[in-house]
């Protein structure tokens, strides 16, 4: 389903004025991610990459084409576990931010 300009550009000024935002979807896209969540997991990354450091940004750090990186999350993505990790570790860093995971319940 695609995402309009409209929902775009609110979920840009919500992450532009609220650092707890950011982080949230960031956290949130982890634990897509973490529950095999794939499909929502790279939904939640890109619109944290779309309203933060943008895809041009990301891809000169990472020195990965920007194209590349857009279709790696992209509806029909299948990225390789070391370029995610990559992606995530860079976000983490540019938010300033850790995150551990927890066991809960019983083993």
């Amino acid at each position: 389903m695609a995402l309009t300009r409209d929902f775009k550009e609110t979920v840009k000024a919500r992450a532009e004025r609220d650092p707890e935002f950011r982080v949230a979807l960031l956290e949130e896209a982890l634990d897509a991610f973490l529950n095999a969540d794939l499909n929502t997991g790279k939904v939640l990354l890109r619109d944290y990459v779309n309203a933060t450091v943008g895809f041009e940004q990301l891809g000169a750090q990472l020195q990965k084409s920007p194209k590349s990186l857009m279709r790696m999350l992209g509806e029909r993505g299948n990225p390789r576990a070391d370029n995610l990790f990559a992606v995530v570790a860079h976000l983490k860093a540019h938010e300033g931010v850790s995150f551990s995971v927890r066991r809960s319940g019983r083993p």
